[in-house]
């Protein structure tokens, strides 16, 4: 642990005379004796192997879970090992915001590379980096959409709950006037109210698909519709999704945004996680956070700077269109070491065994009296009836018994969610004990 200590008490002393001061207390002594602490209660140290065991007995209290079918936002994806090799160097785990373009060429190139990847994965023409998570990225998205002309937001209901709160506290506090679309019986954007809502005020429309019940949106309807009335579509979606779906670029959306968190990032108790975006070439500017560009050195060799900077309250703070400020570099080159691990040819296996597995499982859960509850074409989730008889919070309280985390309970129903590792013999055991509990 030697390393972990900042200073001896040799170093310390030779500091202190350095300032002519006899003591630490003497240092501190300007501060208010009700702002300080004199004695923290802390146990005395312990060897390494008495820590290990310790943590170890904390970490025997947690609920793992054999088989896990929740989503709705975070997902439980394998991660390549390479994946942790590759981010964990320490040249890339300390390494901060490259204001620095001269030694910061490695971490530059990072993001760079992390950018091009997004724009091929969504089919976008530029894309950003230090976005925080994806409900941030989507009201970003649509925020980047105001002009003078156009002050109006609308959403659609189907979109991740937690997005939209967020997406609302976004638009308060910037006076933006915000319309939520209710969805239809089907679980899908009702198109005829969107289009009774939009208007010549209307800068954008936030749409979700894969969306929160996990059906696939007619997006080019909405585009359409959208485009009509010269509004701009702001598309959420699960780039997992990318290698099944058309991306965000076939369909003709004006920005795409999505949660990073399934290229390999583990679910870890809710973050850090990762806010992709991307857009069409003429929305470049307004694009919050930074965006890495290539060029050549003096001496005519490759290399990468700092191109534009939507951070602007390190220099003209009052007109600064973001509050973006931080620096995301590392999840962003988690997600890029995931995409170079797995190649097009795996994100698309990702993605096919996600939609395969779910379409099995649906399945059987239909044998077992919970229907769907939508007819809608659907990707890796889908929201079932709860059981006739019996709640979703009890069904799931009994799988939980059975270390198996079940869907969510939302909307009368439960949100079922599958990925490459809820396999067939992982589904068989979810339908065999939820057969168990209903006593069929």
């Amino acid at each position: 642990m030697g390393s972990y200590v900042p200073a001896t008490a040799d170093e310390t002393r030779a500091m202190l005379e350095a300032c002519g001061l006899a003591s630490e207390d003497e240092l501190f002594s300007l501060v208010p004796d009700e702002a300080r602490i004199e004695a923290l209660d802390i146990p005395a140290g312990v060897s390494e192997l008495e820590a290990l065991a310790h943590m170890e007995d904390l970490a025997s209290r947690n609920l793992v879970f054999r088989d896990v079918f929740r989503g709705a936002g975070a997902y439980r994806h394998h991660i390549p090992a390479i994946v942790r090799h590759v981010t964990s160097r320490e040249e890339f785990l300390t390494a901060y915001t490259p204001y620095q373009a001269e030694i910061s060429q490695g971490v530059l190139q990072s993001i760079y590379e992390y950018q091009s990847q997004v724009c091929e994965l969504f089919g976008m023409d530029v894309a950003n980096a230090s976005v925080y998570d994806g409900a941030t990225a989507a009201a970003e998205g649509c925020l980047m959409c105001l002009d003078r002309k156009r002050g109006r937001v609308v959403a659609a209901g189907t979109v991740n709950p937690q997005v939209l709160e967020t997406l609302r506290t976004y638009c308060e506090n910037r006076d933006v006037p915000l319309d939520i679309v209710d969805g239809t019986d089907d679980l899908a954007l009702d198109a005829s109210a969107l289009a009774k809502t939009l208007g010549d005020d209307v800068a954008a429309v936030l749409v979700q698909s894969p969306n929160y019940y996990g059906v696939i949106e007619d997006v080019p309807a909405i585009v359409e519709a959208a485009h009509a009335a010269g509004a701009k579509v702001v598309m959420s979606v699960n780039p997992i999704s990318m290698g099944l779906l058309k991306t965000p670029g076939e369909l003709g959306c004006d920005v795409a945004v999505a949660e990073g968190q399934p290229l390999g990032l583990p679910l870890a108790f809710g973050g850090p996680y990762l806010g992709i975006m991307c857009a069409r070439s003429e929305l470049m500017r307004k694009l919050p956070g930074r965006i890495v560009g290539e060029t050549a050195d003096a001496q005519g060799r490759r290399a990468f700077v700092l191109t534009l900077q939507a951070r602007e309250q390190h220099i003209r703070r009052e007109k600064a269109s973001s509050n973006i400020c931080s620096n995301e570099a590392l999840c962003a080159m988690t997600a890029s070491v995931y995409l170079a691990a797995m190649g097009p040819t795996g994100i698309a296996q990702v993605a096919q065994s996600c939609a395969a597995h779910a379409r099995y499982l649906a399945a059987g859960l239909a044998d077992l009296g919970m229907p769907l509850r939508s007819s809608r074409p659907f990707f890796n989730e889908f929201l079932t009836e709860a059981p006739e008889g019996m709640g979703a919070d009890e069904l799931l309280g009994a799988l939980e018994e059975r270390s198996i985390l079940g869907g969510l309970p939302v909307a009368d129903g439960i949100l079922w969610a599958t990925t490459e590792l809820n396999d067939r013999a992982s589904c068989d055991r979810l339908l065999a004990a939820v057969r168990e509990v209903l006593g069929r």
